[in-house]
């Protein structure tokens, strides 16, 4: 390839135009290699020698080589081109708004300038498209992911907007100085068949407009819309806003995946706070109030309840507390793997509020709420405490565990003692053993770990943590310490 002939077709005093000079079958891979600074040209180096059959895999880029195929009025200089594909006889591609452009390199050695001109939509026409697209903020987000839904092409078509080329839309312009499609065009549309399977923008900025410029009209756009749609919200008269109507409709809301498709090209999110130390306090809310509307859960039988300042404050410090945790857990990584926690029921709720106050008062309308005795919600709080939801319903739960799981524990109970010192044993229901002529009770949970239990003032009541090991679980039942 002669330097004078390069020097027309890239700028030797661009420090990138001199990656793109050696032989082109030595270049490997399809790679961007420059881009202007007013983003609209973009260079890719000469790509390698494709492998397979075809040159198109995409819908779209095997439209491109339709309207090259139906165009040329011979087939020779086709599979000529071709075959310069193949071989890597294509140089660098640079594409610009109406025409893209490359050397191609005959096997004799000598290279030719290659031109393939394609319209530029009009200004009005991009108007159209872009108001089509603003509707259709899917179109955008599937042209991010590099892919081109036919439906983009056809509401475009239905704007009066062609994106793809038809029979003669393909203009060659070769230093061969053939007057129809030659092996050097052909070689090149084949080459940007290719490119166009890769990234389908650069068919829009064939067409005029680079993906940085579209993005941004876009978001204008969309900004303008929102404007107009608040302003009618707010009670534009309907001479203010002509568009009133569908504004409003707009304002109402979009669906999730139009909103989420929209995420490219609105504006990024700011960065979330940092998370507090700690809940903040809730307000006083019992400074004015007369005593006597505090005083129990209702005014009369068939007045309403009366407001309890206390049980409000309390709700709100735990509410509080709450949405911390919340907050904490979904600012932490890899949240989205966790599975949502399951929600509380009714008396899991109550045990779960008793647990974090010490107020008799308060305790006893939590007992009341739930059809507890106090006694009973304090056995409750304590499984609470030791093990959450797990611990509460091995406390107030009856079920039936499988048969294996309790031969296996029988197993390992029956191991872990000599023999004249190993407990007996007594079934008391399902998953249920109490050792005879000791407070001592072993439960099995849903969880498929060993709670102990021991007996005060007639009740059983939970002794400690769960063990996954049920000789383990038992001697702590059995340690009056």
């Amino acid at each position: 390839m002669s330097g004078t002939y390069y020097t027309d077709y890239m700028d030797p005093t661009d420090p990138t135009a001199a990656t793109d000079r050696g032989d082109p079958r030595e270049m490997r891979g399809i790679r961007e290699s420059r881009e202007t600074r007013d983003d609209v040209e973009r260079t890719f180096a000469a790509p390698a020698p494709p492998r397979g059959r075809g040159f198109a895999h995409t819908w779209w880029g095997k439209a491109w080589l339709k309207a090259l195929e139906e165009t040329a009025l011979d087939g020779a200089p086709l599979a000529t081109g071709r075959r310069h594909a193949r071989e890597g006889a294509v140089g660098a591609v640079t594409v610009r708004p109406g025409r893209i452009t490359a050397v191609v390199q005959d096997r004799d050695g000598t290279a030719y300038r290659s031109d393939v001109l394609l319209q530029r939509l009009s200004e009005e026409e991009w108007d159209r498209f872009l108001d089509m697209a603003v509707d259709r903020a899917g179109h955008i987000a599937a042209l991010l992911d590099r892919e081109m839904p036919p439906h983009l092409v056809e509401d475009a078509a239905a704007a009066g907007v062609e994106l793809l080329p038809g029979i003669g839309d393909l203009e060659p312009e070769c230093g061969c100085e053939a007057w129809d499609h030659c092996a050097h065009s052909a070689a090149l549309c084949y080459q940007m068949a290719r490119l166009l399977d890769q990234d389908p923008f650069v068919l829009l900025l064939i067409r005029g407009r680079s993906e940085r410029r579209l993005l941004d009209e876009l978001h204008v756009r969309s900004v303008a819309r929102a404007s107009r749609a608040g302003g009618a919200r707010a009670g534009g008269t309907e001479e203010e806003t002509p568009d009133a109507e569908a504004a409003a409709s707009e304002a109402a809301g979009v669906d999730a995946v139009t909103a989420f498709a929209a995420r490219d090209i609105l504006p990024p999110l700011p960065a979330p706070p940092p998370v507090p130390r700690e809940p903040g306090q809730p307000p006083a809310l019992d400074a004015e109030t007369d005593p006597s509307l505090t005083a129990g859960p209702s005014s009369g039988a068939d007045g309403p309840p009366e407001m309890d300042a206390d049980v409000l404050e309390f709700l709100a410090t735990d509410a509080a507390a709450r949405a911390l945790r919340m907050l904490s857990d979904a600012l932490a990584p890899d949240h989205e793997q966790q599975p949502p926690e399951a929600e509380l029921t009714l008396r899991q709720d109550t045990a779960r509020l008793a647990a974090a106050t010490s107020d008799t008062r308060l305790l006893a309308r939590l007992a009341a709420g739930t059809g507890r005795q106090r006694a009973e919600l304090d056995l409750a709080v304590r499984a609470w405490r030791l093990g959450g939801a797990a611990a509460l319903a091995v406390l107030e739960d009856d079920w039936t565990p499988e048969l294996e799981a309790l031969a296996r524990a029988r197993a390992a109970l029956d191991t872990a003692w000599e023999d004249g010192d190993r407990p007996l044993l007594r079934a008391m229901g399902a998953g249920r053993w109490s050792v005879a002529d000791a407070s001592a009770q072993l439960r099995y949970g849903r969880d498929g770990r060993w709670w102990p239990y021991r007996k005060e003032r007639g009740r059983w009541a939970p002794a400690g943590p769960a063990a996954h090991d049920p000789a383990a679980a038992l001697a702590d039942a059995l340690d009056e310490g």
